[in-house]
């Protein structure tokens, strides 16, 4: 069906399409769950046992209102927001953009979302079928960023499984000064010493950019360590990589996601993985669509991955298209349980 709908849809502006596609999961037309159930497939991690190691990215469910049908379409974990302290509308439309030849988005969308009273007043009224996450960042005017994190912090910490620490956008000026070696350490320091505090066992993982280099890879995976960072999401959009792009729209102004990602992505991945030695979980992220880049991702140091883009180009069945996949190379490698292959590529 999405196949036949996708150049009518397509027509329409990115955002029209996305709220469209929110509409239509609330009506839960998908309530059927077509995966395949697979031991082969099947991950426990977190203190929970997930279907598949797929999930759907910050970004999708900014407003924590279809994270069960998410599930139900199939996904095998869900991570909602980016959420911020107070409601904000974000940057000015247009402010979303396809690149169709290149199978990529181009967006500057700035954290818009309704806030954390009416996000975790939904979470509340609707528990979550799956192994959940929620995305925090800060407000764009705020006076103070870090307490911004904290506030987050307080309010989430008993709604979800993990909480991620959004640091790596490139439409919120200035966030990503959080790489900095000195402004990170004193970011997680407060994290840490706030959870101790609230008494929370709440994971916590920080989303880290794909623009990196080599010394900021390096001092950002003793940070994790040094303050047992439970999972460490690689990557989130460029403000980069337009060289090889195609569409006219690669001119404009913001976070690049997609295919062009892949790579460099991978990269990034195997890199983190080597550092942080088993000791924080890798969720993987840039450019997965089917089962081979997922695979790909997974054998260099992913624990799981998570998509965005990919269903945007591939439509909402993706994720059976990519369980399918999965489990056909992991028979074909000889391998009993996709945790085996995590890392295998050094």
């Amino acid at each position: 069906m999405f196949s036949v709908l996708r150049s009518l849809i397509f027509k329409l502006d990115p955002e029209i399409a996305h709220t469209l596609a929110i509409k239509t999961l609330k009506l839960n037309f998908n309530s059927i769950n077509k995966i395949k159930s697979d031991s082969s497939i099947e991950i426990k991690i977190f203190g929970k046992k997930i279907v598949n190691p797929i999930g759907i990215a910050a970004g999708f469910d900014k407003d924590a209102e279809v994270y069960n049908p998410l599930f139900r379409l199939g996904f095998g974990f869900v991570e909602v927001g980016t959420v911020t302290p107070r409601k904000q509308y974000g940057n000015s439309k247009p402010r979303v953009f396809r690149l169709e030849e290149d199978e990529a988005l181009i967006n500057r969308l700035g954290f818009n979302n309704s806030g954390a009273d009416i996000v975790s007043a939904r979470i509340n009224s609707n528990t979550p079928n799956g192994l959940f996450g929620i995305n925090i960042g800060p407000n764009m005017e705020t006076e103070n960023r870090l307490e911004d994190y904290l506030i987050c912090l307080r309010k989430f910490h008993k709604l979800c499984d993990y909480l991620t620490i959004n640091i790596s956008s490139p439409n919120t000026e200035n966030l990503r000064s959080f790489h900095n070696k000195n402004e990170l350490d004193e970011l997680l320091s407060a994290i840490q010493e706030e959870k101790k505090k609230l008494k929370s066992k709440i994971l916590i993982a920080l989303k880290i950019s794909p623009d990196i280099d080599e010394v900021d890879t390096i001092d950002i995976g003793e940070l994790l360590l040094k303050y047992g960072i439970d999972i460490a999401i690689i990557s989130n959009t460029s403000d980069q990589t337009r060289n090889s792009l195609i569409n006219i729209n690669k001119l404009e102004k913001g976070g690049l996601s997609g295919k062009p990602l892949e790579e460099k992505s991978n990269k990034l991945i195997n890199k983190f993985y080597k550092i942080l030695n088993k000791k924080v979980k890798i969720i993987g992220v840039g450019g997965v669509d089917s089962g081979r880049s997922a695979y790909n991702k997974i054998i260099n140091g992913a624990n799981l991955v998570q998509l965005y883009t990919g269903m945007v180009y591939k439509g909402p069945n993706i994720v059976t298209d990519i369980s399918n996949e999965l489990i056909e190379i992991l028979k074909s490698e000889g391998i009993k349980n996709i945790s085996e292959a995590v890392g295998t590529k050094n």
